[in-house]
């Protein structure tokens, strides 16, 4: 199923997330809850077992008590216990009838511990929380039909408590994030470079794109080869296109030549003639249009009066009874560009504006020009007032060889101009799109990069270029 189209003809944009943070979610969404169930069964495994440990250790431990009270006389007793008191924090002492204990909170490990000691201990055995209010692990057990509690600090059996187990938990979570966006890094890097690359070739910046062909990963391997692949075989196509083009329009030029000559001498007719140099110099400008196409893509950048440059391109405008022109700039704008690129390219914005810029019933056609800096960038405007185009056609009108309805019938259109302007814009590092104006017309909004400095020693503008 198509994606949804805007209304400029684009595919709408989705709301998303990277592949990287989608990838980091669902593997740190898996190891997380590998986690979690993990600590729970370990837990449950683990607590029972200790549950048992613990009851046999207190059982033990009542036994040896009972023995050594057995085996001790009277005076001896005495000794003893103050022995297990000081050194085991073990303290008996008789059980009265008076005494008020609080049994072990109800729950099924302290169940399976009362139900072990009895099985050892006897059925009598006594297991409490507290008793007469004195905080502890207390075991009721009788020897020779006397009854004895044994109190003993609950900590020694303690099982882990649930902070021990959140701690182990959290750890576990926090190494599992970790390495979660470690491999999340590791499977987003070579489609990263991808796209870099595919953005590049977009650019027509074919030299940059090649991509790791040694990688350790098979399928990534073959991707990087196929794409290199393809970047070359484009990069070839580009330049045959542009040396074709190169060469036939540089041969047509000579043959030209020789026919303006032969016009100029051979044809009597003053009409006939200047109809004739006038076709010829319509070829020719065509001949322009497909030699600047074809134009090398490397430029290097000067600081450059954006000012001085209107004022050249305009000069030569001026006389021209169909063309007005209304210009507001910014004082001592300063772009990064190419002198000569820059030119060609306001030449062919205005020679666009003069030609399909008049309004309906009307012989002149009137181009507003306006520049504005920003923060790093310097924003050109250019707008004439003419019938414009229709909406669908607007992204089309920057493509090869395309033209608009009021341009069909033109002889002398080759559908290259704004293709052109375009590339140059492209080539400095500026941005270069159209718009509907809202009263009308077409405005062709250009941004290219702030400069501070002038044009350096050498570098001077060049007169307009003619076609």
């Amino acid at each position: 199923m198509p994606a949804p189209l805007d209304d400029s003809g684009q595919p709408k944009a989705k709301l998303g997330i990277s592949l990287f943070w989608r990838t980091f979610f669902l593997l740190g969404l898996l190891l997380v809850g590998s986690a979690i169930a993990w600590t729970q069964t370990l837990q449950e495994m683990e607590l029972e077992p200790r549950t048992v440990q613990t009851a046999n250790q207190i059982a033990s431990v009542v036994n040896l008590s009972r023995a050594a009270v057995m085996h001790a006389d009277a005076i001896a007793r005495v000794s003893l216990f103050k022995t297990m008191k000081d050194q085991e924090q073990l303290i008996i002492r008789p059980r009265e009838p008076k005494d008020v204990f609080e049994p072990l909170a109800k729950s099924t490990l302290n169940s399976r511990m009362v139900g072990q000691l009895q099985s050892r201990l006897g059925l009598d055995t006594v297991v409490a929380d507290s008793v007469n209010q004195q905080p502890g692990l207390w075991i009721g057990f009788s020897i020779d039909r006397d009854q004895y509690w044994l109190q003993t600090d609950r900590n020694r059996f303690e099982q882990p408590s649930g902070r021990i187990w959140t701690i182990w938990l959290l750890t576990a979570v926090a190494l599992s994030l970790a390495g979660a966006a470690g491999i999340a890094r590791l499977i987003n890097r070579p489609l990263k470079d991808l796209s870099r690359a595919a953005s590049r070739v977009h650019e027509g910046d074919f030299q940059a794109t090649a991509l790791d062909e040694t990688v350790a990963t098979q399928e990534i391997r073959a991707v990087n080869f196929g794409f290199n692949r393809m970047t070359r075989k484009l990069a070839q196509i580009e330049q045959d296109r542009m040396v074709m083009l190169a060469g036939i329009s540089h041969d047509l030029r000579t043959p030209l030549a020789r026919l303006r000559l032969e016009t100029e001498m051979s044809v009597p007719d003053p009409q006939a003639r200047d109809a004739m140099a006038g076709d010829i110099a319509q070829l020719d400008a065509i001949i322009g249009k497909f030699l600047d196409y074809a134009r090398p893509g490397d430029v290097r950048l000067y600081p450059v009066s954006l000012n001085d440059m209107v004022e050249a391109c305009l000069e030569p405008l001026r006389k021209r009874p169909d063309l007005v022109f209304k210009v507001a700039l910014q004082d001592r704008l300063m772009v990064l560009a190419d002198p000569v690129e820059l030119q060609r390219a306001l030449d062919n914005l205005l020679e666009n504006a003069a030609r399909y810029g008049k309004s309906d019933g009307v012989e002149v056609t009137r181009v507003d020009i306006s520049a504005r800096a920003s923060t790093n960038k310097v924003l050109l405007r250019l707008r004439d007032h003419g019938v414009g185009v229709p909406a669908d056609q607007l992204k089309q009108l920057t493509a090869p060889f395309f033209r608009g309805e009021s341009a069909r019938t033109a002889a002398n259109s080759t559908g290259l101009g704004l293709t052109i302007v375009e590339q140059i814009i492209l080539r400095m590092g500026g941005s270069f799109d159209l718009s509907i104006a809202s009263g009308g017309g077409l405005c062709a909004n250009i941004a290219l990069q702030r400069a501070p400095g002038g044009l350096p020693e050498g570098v001077a503008l060049q007169q307009p270029i003619d076609g």
